[in-house]
């Protein structure tokens, strides 16, 4: 009785320790992170974005309900849950209304939007050092603003058209951005706070008064965005002048883009970028028709760093783009690489001797609404404005990589790998078969001799 009486009291401490377990669980959780230099845990920086938001935040998260994108976005986002239980997550299929994904510029599987504050920030890519900079830009109360100049037949920042950029601003104010527009007809000058100023493609030319205010505002230490087209007369060579650059003649081709499917030989696809803040883990690839070639000029007040640079192949195509056509360095003509896009900084002349931003580029298209879905067009003009506007592109993110994160093999490695799957392991199982096999039948043969003996 005794001993039926101690089996019962275990039995009853067991699971009272069981339902202790339970409820400490409950209410407590510990975690440790076994990764390399603690890759799993959120970067002190995160975490410092996550308590500078005092109150909700939600995510969206624009991601179909099939395959398992939103698995990994759910365990992505989980880690800045952990740290703030009131940020939340919701998904929307983008497929349920296409037209109303459309409107809002939604044009990437999995593309997030942050909301706090009525602020809105918009990710494109599931990576801790942007999704931690648009917390920080969330919890800046300021709105930068992005100033398109108006009056020349520029590509209009709320137009509807195809080669307009209603969708492109559309994307900056969801970012949090302010758009405004300048009359350069009506203004003496480009206001001090009109933040980033955007020359947008124009048809017709500036005049000189124009001109100089433009080259004022450079003088005055102010950001820029200029968007040229190819042999446009746009009356802006005193700014070219002001920059150190200069406009190349004729349109480039480059034949590199029949690699990647681009049949017109005038669109210039960009899948390489070379190390600079804005691009930082930038992988997508960009399309460009009809871009012009930029050349720095020497002696030139700003330092200059590529953007995006065309192939070997490539060259400025000065006659027409049709039929058979080929490299004429009689025509004048520059063979490739190419410059289509360059960053100019320099410590500004202003009292406050900041780093003045400047981005050229040979094209307007890439922004219009027609191209800018096309692969990573957009996420490179945003990420264009925000170093623009001081705005480090996640820059300032300490995140450790992994360094066995990515296997990398050799051709040879692959091809005896291959052998070994398709030839070897095979012959192995079947040899084993046949092994297992002679012994089985040998100690039958064995067994059935002493049987005959006795």
């Amino acid at each position: 009785m005794r001993a039926r009486l101690a089996e019962y009291a275990k039995l009853l401490l067991l699971l009272a320790a069981l339902a202790g377990l339970g409820w400490v669980s409950a209410r407590h959780a510990w975690q440790w992170d076994l990764s390399h230099a603690q890759r799993g845990t959120l970067a002190p920086a995160s975490r410092a974005a996550l308590a500078a938001l005092e109150g909700p935040v939600e995510v969206t998260s624009y991601a179909r309900a099939s395959g398992d994108l939103r698995g990994r976005i759910a365990a992505f986002v989980a880690h800045y849950q952990r740290a703030k239980p009131d940020l939340r997550l919701s998904f929307v299929d983008p497929d349920a209304d296409p037209g109303a994904m459309r409107a809002r510029g939604i044009t990437l599987d999995g593309e997030l939007e942050l909301r706090f504050a009525g602020r809105t920030q918009r990710l494109a890519r599931l990576d801790e050092r942007e999704f931690t900079q648009a917390l920080k830009r969330l919890a800046r109360a300021d709105t930068a603003r992005v100033s398109f100049i108006v009056g020349h037949g520029e590509r209009r920042s709320d137009g509807e058209a195809n080669h307009d950029l209603g969708r492109f601003a559309a994307a900056l104010t969801a970012d949090g951005l302010s758009i405004e527009r300048i009359q350069l007809a009506t203004a003496a000058s480009i206001p001090d706070n009109a933040g980033l100023v955007v020359i947008a493609s124009p048809q017709v030319p500036y005049s000189e008064v124009e001109a100089a205010a433009v080259v004022d505002w450079i003088e005055r230490g102010g950001s820029l965005l200029w968007l040229a087209e190819p042999g446009a007369e746009d009356g802006l060579a005193p700014l070219a002048r002001a920059l150190g650059i200069a406009w190349l003649p004729g349109r480039i081709v480059d034949a590199a883009g029949q690699g990647l499917g681009v049949e017109d030989p005038s669109f210039v696809a960009i899948t390489q970028y070379p190390p600079h803040p804005a691009l930082r883990g930038l992988d997508l690839t960009t399309l460009f028709p009809q871009a012009a070639a930029v050349a720095r000029l020497a002696n030139a007040p700003f330092a200059a760093t590529p953007l995006a640079t065309t192939s070997a192949r490539s060259w400025t195509e000065t006659g027409p783009i049709e039929g058979a056509i080929a490299f004429d360095e009689g025509t004048g003509e520059v063979p490739g690489p190419l410059d289509l896009a360059l960053a100019l900084t320099r410590l500004s002349p202003g009292p406050d001797r900041h780093e003045q931003r400047i981005v050229v580029v040979g094209d307007g298209d890439f922004l219009s609404n027609r191209f800018l879905g096309n692969g990573g067009n957009r996420v490179l003009g945003t990420r264009l404005v925000h170093w623009l506007l001081g705005d480090e592109a996640s820059g300032a993110i300490g995140v450790v990589e992994a360094p066995d994160a990515r296997l990398d093999l050799s051709p040879s490695a692959l091809g005896w790998i291959g052998l070994g799957l398709l030839v070897g392991l095979p012959a192995a199982i079947a040899g084993t078969g046949a092994a297992v096999l002679w012994r089985r039948r040998r100690r039958g043969g064995g067994s059935s001799a002493e049987s005959d003996r006795a």
